[in-house]
């Protein structure tokens, strides 16, 4: 997959996510949310992957993961993220209800309020994960 392609399923599974939770089906929406983030972060190591270089091994195999946090780091936006979360403590606090997701919630059952937490965490337009990661992507 390219950089674009993940830019794009990271917009589909946020909308998912919004249907799904609109239907009261709050098990699919916390997943589709958390998987929303992780693409997004994929097409931020994308993003600084060079055309025909040949990809250093360990970052590689770090970047096949579904752990928010190792892609954070794999996609070198530490620095970012800790100046983010210095400057606007409501970021912070979404960032802290998105890093515990695991793809192993897609066999959980999830309340209908964490979903919306997870939602609104990943998705607000001014302290959201996910319009934070969109501006570096």
């Amino acid at each position: 997959m390219d950089r674009k392609q993940f830019q794009e399923l990271a917009k589909v599974r946020l909308k998912e996510a919004e249907a799904l939770l609109k239907l009261g089906m709050s098990d699919g929406a916390y997943y589709l949310a958390g998987y929303a983030v992780e693409c997004a972060l994929k097409a931020c190591i994308s993003k600084s992957t060079r055309r025909y270089e040949f990809p250093d091994d360990k970052r590689v195999r770090l970047s096949y993961t579904h752990d928010l946090a190792q892609l954070l780091k794999v996609a070198e936006l530490d620095d970012d993220h800790e100046a983010q979360t210095r400057a606007d403590p409501e970021f912070d606090k979404n960032w802290k209800r998105v890093t515990p997701w695991s793809e192993k919630s897609r066999y959980e059952r999830i309340p209908t309020e964490s979903a919306k937490i997870m939602m609104n965490a990943v998705g607000d337009r001014k302290h959201g994960v996910l319009p934070w990661i969109k501006q570096r992507w």
